[in-house]
């Protein structure tokens, strides 16, 4: 037994996909959530800039004393996880895509994986696809804009339908049939993307995976909570927007978020 908090961190509101993944398989662990908003978003920055804002959160993290993080952003873990595995000694859990998942459900051998810019142009990446996925057709597609849109809360935008309609429809033109979601924050735009690419497409995220890793990790360390889970907010960015977003997000009531300078 360990009633030590969870630590989440994302560049901005998409981390909150996983941590409601994390709330529903795991309802007694407190989570504290850093949304890194001065920073946002995380795609469009270099590795050495993706380190030193990682180490600032995982230090302010290790402060409040959690007993294990997740990084909540597949473009930070790409570029990231290693050296902060290495640098502090408590589990890290990182969030990529599932390309084992896509791989296994398509039919036509043709998927995809939708992501920042900076994810599809990993090397990290290459490597999940190279493992799971070889022999198949994965074409990596980065959506330049879907962050800073999603983290204003209209996810039914004209801006984001644009961009939606433009990188998504020649997928389904060109006959792929799983798409993977490589960034956190577009579980909150599956609805959007559904209905674009229609039926024959099945769209999948890591939240599912993200969790049960969690608990995986929490069980074989005995460190699986026995209190009522409670939650705290923190951004970089302007605590009230914050606030208002993820509520919307989330569909639910959270605790009075706190701006922190990182």
């Amino acid at each position: 037994m360990d009633n030590r908090p969870i630590g989440i961190f994302d560049s901005g509101v998409g981390g909150l996909s996983i941590l409601l993944e994390i709330q529903k398989l795991l309802p007694r662990e407190t989570i504290i959530f850093v949304a890194d908003q001065s920073f946002v978003p995380y795609g469009g920055k270099t590795k050495e800039q993706l380190l030193e804002r990682v180490i600032k959160i995982i230090e302010f993290l290790r402060k409040k004393n959690v007993k294990a993080v997740i990084m909540a952003c597949n473009t930070a873990t790409v570029y990231t996880v290693e050296e902060m595995r290495q640098k502090f000694q408590m589990p890290i859990i990182g969030t990529v895509p599932v390309i084992k998942t896509i791989a296994s459900i398509s039919k036509t051998k043709k998927t995809a994986v939708f992501s920042t810019p900076a994810t599809a142009q990993s090397t990290y990446l290459d490597g999940l696809i190279n493992k799971f996925a070889g022999g198949m057709e994965v074409t990596k597609v980065g959506g330049t804009g879907l962050e800073e849109l999603v983290e204003e809360g209209e996810l039914d935008s004209p801006e984001i339908n644009a961009i939606l309609q433009k990188e998504l429809l020649p997928l389904v033109a060109s006959g792929v049939d799983a798409i993977a979601l490589g960034c956190t924050h577009y579980p909150f735009l599956r609805t959007n993307i559904e209905k674009i690419v229609g039926k024959g497409v099945t769209v999948v995220d890591s939240g599912g995976a993200v969790s049960r890793r969690v608990k995986e990790v929490l069980t074989n360390n005995d460190g699986l909570s026995e209190q009522k889970g409670q939650g705290e907010y923190y951004t970089t960015g302007e605590a009230k927007k914050f606030q208002r977003v993820a509520e919307k997000l989330m569909n639910a009531k959270i605790p009075d978020a706190t701006h922190i300078s990182l």
